[in-house]
């Protein structure tokens, strides 16, 4: 309970809780006192059946001493675990705490099975059977809410297919694990606020149809020559001359049939005018490096075709 905002918040959760407790303890010694009266006996002044009432009784001794016993077992657990307030408990005890002990003793288990694969480089690693199997637990685990069950990806959100060759940040080893290591920020700036830049909505058309032409989509002649120029004053530092991108930069390859966000003229022109800003989080401190080293073999596996089966 350390969130709280201000000090009276921590004293009034540890008032709420003692005031509580003692006051369960008097009510259960006002009803364990026995009853002094006439020859009468008092009764609740309930009645069932005509005859059948409910008598004004104590409970009975040995169930009163349960109800004590439970009063000094609050007792005994707030002040041994965390129940008021900040006070954390004379164990100092934590689910916190729990996790990260039941997380280290799980990993000292498991940290060999990963381990030895860490003296593989990745295609050997993406061959072996129970490797694999091993990386695809931890793919559906770490991966699968963005590139998709099959590691297709999703167009619409920019979510890179992993299972095709097309490589925006590189698909060498070394690559991959720095991809999953230190993750990725991938930023395509606005030219939307610049109309000097691309010509406003009608440049940006302009070097759409271009962007479409290098793949070999349908587009307008025209308005791609035009955008030719643009091109190469604009966007050529990044997708270089030929527009084949630059995975140094994470800037995607134009050429080819592969796009993260959709191919059409609206879609590309919504690119250029909005820019694009995608991220892959950084795994280093999470998985750790044997654990990266057996995922980025999976991935590996599922570009390559290499994965064992």
């Amino acid at each position: 309970m350390s969130d709280f905002v201000n000090e009276f918040w921590n004293w009034y959760v540890i008032l709420i809780v003692l005031i509580s407790i003692v006051a369960c303890a008097v009510f259960l010694w006002t009803q364990s006192q026995a009853r002094r009266g006439g020859p009468t006996t008092d009764t609740t002044g309930h009645v069932w059946d005509e005859t059948l009432q409910e008598y004004n009784n104590p409970l009975p001794r040995w169930w009163m001493w349960l109800f004590y016993a439970t009063v000094v077992f609050a007792l005994v657990y707030v002040a041994l675990y965390p129940a008021l307030g900040r006070f954390p408990g004379v164990f100092n005890w934590s689910t916190a705490n729990e996790h990260k002990k039941e997380v280290e003793r799980v990993e000292a288990e498991i940290r060999p099975l990963f381990e030895k694969y860490l003296k593989m480089d990745l295609a050997t690693v993406a061959a072996d059977k129970d490797a694999m199997e091993m990386g695809g637990r931890l793919y559906q685990t770490y991966c699968m809410q963005c590139h998709g069950a099959t590691a297709q990806g999703s167009r619409d959100k920019g979510y890179p297919n992993l299972t095709d060759k097309d490589w925006q940040w590189g698909g060498e080893p070394e690559q991959i694990i720095e991809t999953i290591t230190n993750g990725r920020i991938g930023m395509m700036p606005p030219y939307g606020g610049n109309p000097d830049a691309v010509g406003g909505e009608a440049g940006a058309k302009e070097i759409a149809s271009y962007v479409r032409s290098l793949s070999g989509l349908s587009h307008n002649a025209e308005l791609a020559a035009k955008g030719k120029e643009r091109y190469a004053a604009v966007c050529i530092a990044c997708h270089g001359p030929e527009g084949k991108g630059m995975t140094a930069l994470g800037a995607p390859n134009l050429t080819d049939k592969v796009w993260l966000y959709g191919s059409s003229e609206a879609k590309i022109v919504e690119t250029i005018v909005n820019g694009r800003n995608n991220q892959m989080p950084a795994w280093k401190d999470f998985l750790g490096e044997a654990k990266i080293h057996v995922l980025a073999a999976y991935v590996l596996g599922l570009s390559s075709g290499s994965a064992a089966k």
